[in-house]
């Protein structure tokens, strides 16, 4: 029951609702899909540096737990690359295969900004 004076609230949050509910019935019956939020996305597990997929997933090959140099297949296009090793190690992102052409060590923990990988071939782990 609204409070008098007061605009009835709960009936604007069950408008908006449907509203929400029909738009989402209406999207999935076109076949689109939305990306998945930063919430939504895979987490790159302890210890690893790893690369995600456009929608947020990360796949077993893109996920890199040894140091050294690890060579990319078909990884291209704007990724977003996650460093979440421990001890303060570090990475590199190289044009060339076997860790050449590198751009300097990076030791930041966390998600980086997204990065176009379409020239990176390889990506070197470092302590």
């Amino acid at each position: 029951m609204p409070i008098p004076g007061h605009p009835d609230i709960g009936g604007t949050l069950r408008k908006l609702a449907a509203s929400i509910a029909g738009m989402t019935l209406a999207l999935g019956a076109l076949g689109v899909t939305l990306a998945p939020g930063a919430a939504a996305a895979t987490p790159c597990p302890s210890g690893a540096v790893c690369i995600r997929e456009t929608n947020g997933t990360i796949l077993n090959k893109n996920i890199f737990y040894s140091y050294g140099a690890h060579n990319l297949s078909n990884v291209t296009g704007t990724r977003v690359l996650v460093n979440n090793q421990t001890g303060g190690a570090g990475f590199q992102i190289c044009k060339g295969y076997n860790g050449a052409d590198c751009y300097p060590v990076q030791r930041a923990v966390g998600a980086y900004a997204p990065y176009d990988f379409t020239p990176i071939n390889s990506v070197v782990l470092v302590r």
